[in-house]
């Protein structure tokens, strides 16, 4: 009897062991992060040059074939982050260029602000490209054009014609007209009525 009470305890101890151990060492949990299945294509450049990064504060970039946002077409846009190389600056310092395959050259511009250097490099002036000639020049034949334009004759302006005078109209007072009230009326009935009963009620009787 005495071994099985001593079994006992030693199980409860066993017990009461196990669960301290669990709650002073709680068991350590793998957290596996999810890996993102796509990428997105960056270009980089050689270790020696520059290179610069899309401004995180904006979301996408245009890319132009010349140092000039008005003179020179876009061919492209940068996305928010973007690291690409820089191949040299223009002239007054505003714009860089940097690698962008797909388009002639694979060198394309952007504007300086829009970027920022992250790898320092030394960027040769570069001279602006020659500006696209449209492939039209629209000429304007002013014989043609005169024949669209319809002349415009002076005509004299209107003259002021006084409108003519507001007649308000007066209402008479409407005479008085000597009436039998209402309910004088509907009060002489009903005692007639009354009387024509009373005097049936007395001829029965």
């Amino acid at each position: 009897m005495n071994a099985f009470r001593l079994r006992l305890v030693l199980f409860f101890l066993l017990i009461v062991f196990g669960l301290g151990f669990v709650i002073q060492f709680p068991a350590f949990s793998i957290a596996h992060a999810q890996q993102p299945t796509g990428s997105v294509p960056t270009v980089t450049g050689t270790p020696t040059g520059m290179i610069v990064r899309v401004n995180l504060d904006l979301e996408v970039i245009n890319v132009y074939s010349g140092p000039s946002n008005y003179l020179y077409p876009a061919v492209g846009v940068l996305l928010k982050g973007q690291q690409i190389p820089a191949l040299g600056i223009s002239e007054d310092g505003d714009w860089i260029q940097v690698y962008y395959p797909g388009v002639p050259g694979a060198a394309a511009w952007v504007y300086g602000p829009y970027v920022t250097i992250i790898k320092t490099g030394r960027l040769p002036v570069l001279p602006a490209p020659e500006t696209p000639t449209p492939a039209s020049t629209p000429t304007l034949d002013p014989t043609l054009a005169a024949a669209f334009i319809d002349p415009v004759t002076p005509t004299r302006l209107p003259t002021f014609t006084p409108p003519a005078e507001l007649v308000v109209p007066t209402f008479l007072p409407e005479a008085a007209v000597n009436r039998v009230p209402m309910g004088l009326l509907i009060f002489g009935l009903g005692f007639i009525g009354l009387f024509g009963t009373l005097i049936s009620f007395l001829r029965g009787r």
